[in-house]
């Protein structure tokens, strides 16, 4: 008779295979491959009238895996977002000019070049491996801009592809690296890592900042600003803008450190070193962003960029800050836990919504939550008064949507984290996302991944509401009534 095993039989079985495959790869490869065992890289920036950002990567690579490798093939900036021009790349001392890849593989890995070896490469040996190039956008964009440049988490430094075999992995940097940062003298900066001293080359500065292994991946902000305080110390909201603050700007610096404060303490440090959040004015950048609602307002993993018109208004307005405090609940919901495709909005647009009712009820007390609940459900209401389709569920709902289809998601997904509150108390909902993002800090974070770990924390099943909220239409009759009085008291 066949025998059925259990779940339980099986994953021990899995289990145990996997830490045996474990144990044989860390004395003989199973495939091959290559690491990445020291990286340094150096950006300049070179003002005029077209600036341009100057880029020179060095790496030390050792073959690692089990054969010899004829090349490798790696993702460089891409042409047409970032201006690259003027690639150029050395092994071991010798110019080398990267070749398309065979056509078959040209659509799983766009954007990649082959680099090959003069010599196939031998196991266990190394290759000094050398990349410069320059990024020069035919318009102000989101790489730089006449006055200072930003430089995001990803697509400016070259990526490392693994070989194609099915048990190769990818290279990653090494534990700890470090980075310099050539600007302007007048210029400010806030990079990722640890400060490791700068010093003057004539009119300009050199800053040097060293990543360790759990730093993720590095971010540049620098530019020619005034700044609202020189102490950097943790607590504080650092504003940077073209003209000096306008008057009454000191309630809006007190409001964005207190929020930062609230963000740290219900979903964890951002990393191991005291931070505080950049308010940064920015003209130069495009705005585009899946949710509507944040306006002139987008995160980077240090803080928030705003417009200048925005900037004035966040200065004297309620709405423009809560907007801004959605941005700012991104550093955390957008760098260290990143959604994966299929989250994007139930994670990555849910989560900094929920973040921001969290900073209301935190600031201004109870009664700001529910205010903020009533919001999201009359901003529903309203979408799906003017839907003209079939409304869709939210991990089904795409970019392609109408606007209206869109805004009832983004105002229904942070709302499952309320409804997860009112069934399992603030602390467990807000311990299981932080648990999520120390657990799975950088890496690509599912539904099923962000319910687990609530799961654990609440001590029971939350498939029900998951289901009700991400994967039906609608919004569920138990929490519009809980929270129908509100709505008619508002009216």
């Amino acid at each position: 008779m066949k025998r059925f095993y259990s779940p339980r039989e099986i994953g021990i079985a899995v289990l145990t295979a996997a830490v045996l495959c474990c144990t044989i790869s860390c004395a003989v490869p199973l495939a091959p491959g290559y690491q990445v065992v020291k990286q340094t890289f150096e950006v300049q920036f070179v003002p005029g009238t077209t600036p341009e950002l100057r880029l020179h990567n060095a790496y030390t690579l050792q073959n690692s895996g089990n054969a010899p490798l004829d090349f490798i093939d790696v993702v460089f900036p891409d042409a047409k977002t970032y201006g690259r021009t003027n690639l150029q790349v050395q092994l071991d001392g010798r110019a080398t000019t990267p070749q398309n890849l065979p056509e078959e593989y040209q659509v799983g890995s766009p954007g990649a070049l082959r680099v090959a070896f003069a010599s196939p490469w031998p196991q266990k040996e190394k290759r000094e491996l050398v990349v410069d190039y320059t990024l020069t956008p035919a318009a102000p964009s989101d790489a730089q801009a006449a006055e200072g440049f930003h430089l995001g988490t990803r697509g400016w430094l070259p990526v490392f592809l693994p070989p194609n075999h099915i048990l190769a992995s990818t290279p990653t940097r090494p534990t700890t690296m470090s980075y310099t940062v050539k600007v302007p003298g007048t210029f400010v900066i806030v990079a990722r890592g640890s400060a490791a001293g700068r010093k003057q080359d004539g009119s300009d500065t050199i800053y040097q900042f060293n990543l360790s292994k759990d730093d993720l991946a590095p971010y540049i902000v620098a530019g020619h600003y005034l700044s609202s305080s020189e102490s950097k110390k943790p607590g504080d909201a650092i504003f940077w803008t073209a003209q000096p603050l306008p008057a009454g700007a000191a309630a809006t610096q007190q409001r964005f450190a207190t929020a930062w404060g609230v963000l740290q303490k219900n979903f964890g440090q951002l990393n191991k070193r005291p931070t505080m959040p950049f308010i940064v004015e920015s003209p130069s950048i495009s705005f585009e962003t899946a949710d509507p609602s944040t306006g002139n307002f987008r995160s980077f993993p240090g803080g928030v960029f705003v417009t200048p018109a925005a900037f004035i208004s966040a200065t004297g307005s309620k709405e423009p800050i809560e907007r801004s405090e959605r941005a700012l609940a991104r550093t955390w919901f957008g760098d260290a836990l990143s959604p994966a495709p299929a989250a994007t909005i139930a994670v990555g647009e849910g989560l900094p919504g929920y973040a921001t009712i969290v900073i209301d009820d935190a600031i201004d007390g109870p009664p700001a939550r529910g205010a903020d609940v009533v919001k999201l459900l009359q901003v529903y209401a309203d979408a799906r008064s003017q839907l003209k389709v079939a409304e869709k569920s939210v991990v089904a709902t795409i970019p392609a949507d109408s606007p209206e289809q869109r805004r009832m998601a983004y105002a229904k997904a942070p709302l499952l984290f309320i409804a997860l509150e009112d069934s399992c108390g603030s602390g467990s909902v807000r311990q299981g996302i932080a648990d999520s993002i120390q657990l799975l800090r950088g890496k690509e974070v599912s539904v099923n991944d962000l319910r687990a770990a609530i799961e654990y924390r609440c001590g029971k099943s939350l498939a029900e509401p998951f289901r009700a909220w991400l994967y039906n239409p609608g919004i569920p009759a138990g929490f519009r009534e809980r929270y129908g009085s509100l709505e008619e008291n508002k009216n």
